[in-house]
């Protein structure tokens, strides 16, 4: 019997389809999906924000996505489906999509908040954030910044 692949990850210039991350995720086994739409919002604190720019080391960024989905399936009977966005976005795109399904509700909420943490920790995916006065890039949950 072939197994049965539990997670897939994308990192991509191109609008993400959160479609497409619940497909993966859907079974006939599972009666829960939870799906996270990270979006771009119009401001930070009190600065209104007019896009960001999303950059990565793909190869290593990768990795660690799938090491982010190893921990999920590990942890959780669950399948995962993680997609992130780098290059230039605009307010209200999406820039991660996390879709996760399960038997049960409770794992697949559980799986997906863990998910979006471990990935702002580990996934060298950065962000910086362009204002109409400036711009700053965002450190990682360590204290990095890329540049």
């Amino acid at each position: 019997m072939p197994s049965i692949k539990k997670y897939f990850v994308r990192i991509s210039e191109q609008p993400l389809n959160p479609t497409e991350a619940m497909d993966f995720v859907d079974s006939n086994s599972n009666g829960a999906s939870t799906l996270f739409r990270g979006v771009t919002r119009d401001h930070t604190q009190d600065r209104k924000v007019l896009f960001l720019e999303y950059e990565c080391y793909e190869t290593m960024a990768i990795t660690k996505l799938e090491q982010v989905c190893k921990e999920i399936v590990a942890q959780w009977n669950v399948k995962v489906a993680i997609l992130h966005r780098i290059g230039k976005l605009y307010v209200g795109e999406v820039s991660l999509v996390v879709a996760i399904g399960s038997p049960h509700r409770k794992d697949s909420f559980n799986a997906c908040q863990y998910s979006v943490d471990r990935i702002k920790q580990i996934v060298p995916i950065w962000k910086k954030e362009y204002f109409t006065e400036g711009s700053i890039w965002i450190e990682d949950e360590s204290g990095f910044r890329p540049f």
